[in-house]
Formats: structure tokens, C-alpha cells, sequence
């Protein structure tokens, strides 16, 4: 390849119908979609990815049926105890971004815990966006802005220093951002930071999205020409 992503992104879209499609219950398309994780976490370490974010929970999903969410939130429980010594033996830090204030205390102390853990590592990042949409990051920056800035401060912010209130602040922006299942939208995730963006849809629903199928994403990343508005 000529070119590896700093960062790459996935909405890791299809559990539901991955599932309805062999006669079960969405929660088994979301266990199934585990092992993707996985396997497009290792893909990525082994490509040079310094950046992987996954999409995983976004603030609508709380609409979803109540047994849904929580099936939901003990698989991300269950991955943190069954991963852990993954990470550390592939020097993957974990980072855990979105909403938090709506998780359950003992969920949160979990990922803490793993954040700590992991916080040496500096192979790759993995990011979990979890109980997260761009809109609610972008006024939650802003309120921070104003707290901290005041009125008169935030007139004269640059791009940059808005980036930092952010929840991604220290996070590059992604550079390929790939959605699975056949859907092609971003379903309110980083609306700010995927302003340049390369973007890379596939049919492939996510309990079937693997390494062969990840490492296609990168081949068609490394085959664009990012311009930035430039002409070359």
C-alpha cells in the first residue's frame, strides 16, 4: 500500500439483520459482531493503524427495546474482561468517549479500569464511542468553550482551538471512515471531525466483516487522492 491511515473509523452497522437473517434475536447479531471486533482490531495493529475508533453505542441507541440496551451494555462489559490481556500483550491503549454520564456506575468503573491499565500502551489506540452522537459533542464543546472562554472569547476562536473541547481533543480526525451493511450515511457520529474524511461503504454486514474485508478498506483508502480543496 502507499499509504496507511493515521486513523480509521467504523460504524459497525448489520447485528440486526446478520441475526434475523439465521432466525435470532438481534442481541446474537451483537455477540457475533464481537468477534469482528476483534479481528479488525488485530488487522489494524498489523496494518500500522495508530488510531482504531468503532462506533459502538450512539445516544439514539438508547431508544432502542430496553432488553436490547442491555444485553448490549454486558457484552461491552464481558469484552473488557475477556480483552484486556489482548491489549496489553498488543500494546493497544483503550479509550472509551461519548455521553458517560449515562452508563451504569459499575460499567464505568470497568472501563476505567482498562483505560488505566492500558494507558501506557502506545502500539495503537482503540476508541470505543459509546452513548455518543456529533451533535451532542459539538454542543457540549461549545458549552465548554463559553464556561471556560466567555462570550466574547468564543467570538475569536480558531477551528484548532475549538478542536480542544471536543471529546476527541488529542485524537487526529479519522482519515477513512468505513460503514458496514450497506447503509450510506454517518448516522450522526463525528459530524466535526469528518469534515475530510475518506469514506468507504460496503454491503458486508458486521458479524462478517473481517480482516480480508478490513484490510480491502485500507487498499481502497491507499487508492485515493486527498486533495483537502487543493488542486494538484
Amino acid at each position: 500500500m502507499n499509504e496507511v491511515p493515521v486513523h480509521g473509523s467504523i460504524i459497525m452497522d448489520g447485528n440486526g439483520r446478520w441475526a434475523k437473517a439465521r432466525g435470532k434475536e438481534r442481541v446474537y447479531g451483537h455477540a457475533a459482531g464481537v468477534e469482528s471486533v476483534r479481528a479488525c482490531t488485530e488487522a489494524a495493529v498489523e496494518a500500522g493503524v495508530k488510531y482504531l475508533s468503532l462506533y459502538a453505542f450512539s445516544e439514539e441507541n438508547w431508544n432502542r427495546p430496553e432488553a436490547e440496551v442491555n444485553r448490549l451494555m454486558e457484552l461491552m462489559m464481558e469484552a473488557i474482561r475477556n480483552e484486556m490481556k489482548t491489549l496489553l500483550d498488543n500494546g493497544v491503549r483503550f479509550v472509551v468517549l461519548g455521553n458517560r454520564a449515562r452508563l451504569s456506575e459499575r460499567l464505568n468503573g470497568a472501563i476505567d479500569d482498562l483505560m488505566g491499565k492500558t494507558a501506557a500502551c502506545s502500539r495503537m489506540t482503540l476508541v470505543i464511542f459509546l452513548s455518543y452522537s456529533g451533535k451532542w459533542d459539538i454542543l457540549q464543546a461549545m458549552k465548554r468553550a463559553v464556561a471556560e472562554r466567555g462570550a466574547e472569547g468564543v467570538r475569536s476562536m480558531e477551528t484548532a482551538d475549538f478542536d480542544r473541547y471536543l471529546v476527541t481533543a488529542g485524537i487526529p480526525d479519522p482519515d477513512l471512515l468505513i460503514r458496514t451493511s450497506g447503509e450510506e450515511r454517518i448516522s450522526n457520529y463525528l459530524l466535526w471531525q469528518c469534515a475530510y474524511t475518506e469514506f468507504v461503504f460496503t454491503d458486508v454486514l458486521w458479524p462478517d466483516f473481517r480482516k480480508p474485508e478490513f484490510r480491502a478498506a485500507l487498499a481502497e483508502y491507499a487508492s485515493r487522492d486527498r486533495r483537502y480543496g487543493k488542486v494538484k
